[in-house]
């Protein structure tokens, strides 16, 4: 149905960036449907035969950032292969992006934060995605020596959940230093504790 042009992106594709764009610097809830079919400059006929609701929207728009997430992070342990340095870019990375003008947070705990229902599709979507990050974290944990990395990956998965809202509420230039530091003194501690 959505096809892509010469001259730019899908239809579907110009939906997701406007509500990207709206649902980040405002809120879900405070962004209306009519408010991205006007950013996306379609009519409400073209919106609703790609997204049958706001909620559907709101999941492919979670999905498509977790996409990106676990895209950029793959491709990190594609290019070094060594779980060390992923994490040290890792925390790099989320200081960076906690720099960036218009920065709010993390998608998934806002989108969280405001649909309190945990069987919605938003929180499932928000669920899985957390789940893959506590997965893709104890996976490398326990490839670096660490006894226990599901208990690692709960730790790291509050560490990043910290530097997301640090960055967001206080001063964000330091927290991928602090970030990085966090996450080896868990690892660290781990290692340490392992039988020998």
């Amino acid at each position: 149905m959505s096809t892509t042009t010469s001259s730019g992106p899908t239809t579907r594709d110009r939906i997701l960036d406007a509500a990207t764009e709206l649902f980040y610097s405002q809120g879900i809830r405070a962004v209306s449907a009519d408010k991205i079919i006007e950013r996306a400059g379609i009519t409400k006929v073209t919106f609703y035969r790609h997204f049958r609701t706001k909620d559907t929207l709101v999941v492919a728009y979670l999905e498509r950032q977790a996409a990106w997430e676990r895209q950029a992070l793959e491709g990190v342990r594609a290019a070094t292969g060594d779980d060390a340095e992923v994490l040290r870019r890792f925390a790099r990375a989320v200081g960076t992006e906690t720099c960036r003008p218009g920065f709010r947070g993390c998608s998934f705990i806002n989108a969280a934060a405001e649909y309190a229902d945990p069987g919605s599709p938003v929180r499932k979507t928000v669920a899985e995605h957390r789940a893959w990050y506590r997965q893709t974290f104890a996976a490398m944990a326990g490839r670096l020596g660490v006894a226990d990395p599901e208990q690692a990956a709960d730790e790291l998965m509050m560490l990043r959940d910290g530097a997301m809202l640090t960055g967001y509420l206080d001063d964000p230039s330091r927290v991928g230093t602090a970030l990085e530091r966090a996450i080896f003194a868990v690892v660290d501690a781990a290692r340490a504790g392992s039988p020998t």
